[in-house]
């Protein structure tokens, strides 16, 4: 009996912190309209740390590889091919831990739309995607919209966002993450709001949908 995803495509999309990586993945997937789509996003791979102290948390490096458990990403995304149910761990970005929920993700979906920074700079992740795309925005536009939105929604404060930008997040998009777009198939400019690159992206992928992948049943 034939695994029933075995067809499954996996879009990579990476990019700096802020650069609108999710809202482009989530526009595409939300305009789409299919539950056969569906979005994973590599912040939810955070080790737990929980181990250590609030403080302590606080103060690792979070934009490094090693901040995150890639070998459970890739393990995942491999049972989806092999047609079977994922739980996705969800991380809470306020205490720095991993909840004790998880997002159930069955195994009926066509195509996973894949978004993080880090995403390109693994070799496994990279082999495990069959389109890559790399959403190309400027860091100053970058960095304010990662300043609201970690003041706003993770409830940090203005003076550690700037002070976590200097030392590791600008350094650590120069060191991996810019190197990484070399690998990307598609470069998208202005992020998560060019029209014109959501239109295509959503035209290629219901071309995947509608041709290239048998129905699920």
């Amino acid at each position: 009996m034939d695994s029933p995803a075995s067809n499954l495509m996996i879009i990579g999309i990476a990019g700096a912190s802020g650069s609108g990586k999710s809202l482009l993945a989530n526009t595409i997937v939300n305009e789409l309209g299919s539950d056969k789509v569906v979005v994973i996003s590599e912040d939810s791979y955070y080790k737990n740390r929980s181990h250590l102290s609030l403080e302590e948390r606080a103060k690792l490096n979070y934009d490094h590889p090693d901040a995150f458990d890639h070998t459970l990403l890739c393990e995942q995304l491999r049972q989806l091919k092999a047609g079977q149910a994922i739980d996705v761990p969800i991380y809470d970005f306020v205490s720095h831990t991993r909840s004790q929920k998880v997002r159930h993700i069955t195994r009926d979906k066509s195509i996973v739309v894949l978004e993080g920074i880090l995403l390109f700079v693994e070799a496994e992740l990279r082999k495990l995607m069959d389109i890559r795309i790399y959403v190309d925005t400027a860091l100053d536009i970058a960095f304010i919209r990662r300043l609201s939105r970690d003041v706003l929604e993770r409830g940090r404060s203005m003076e550690s966002v700037i002070e976590q930008y200097e030392t590791t997040v600008r350094p650590m998009f120069i060191k991996y993450i810019d190197p990484s777009k070399r690998f990307a198939d598609i470069m998208v400019p202005h992020g998560g709001k060019n029209r014109i690159a959501i239109d295509m992206i959503k035209a290629k992928m219901k071309e995947l949908l509608n041709v290239h992948l048998k129905p699920i049943h």
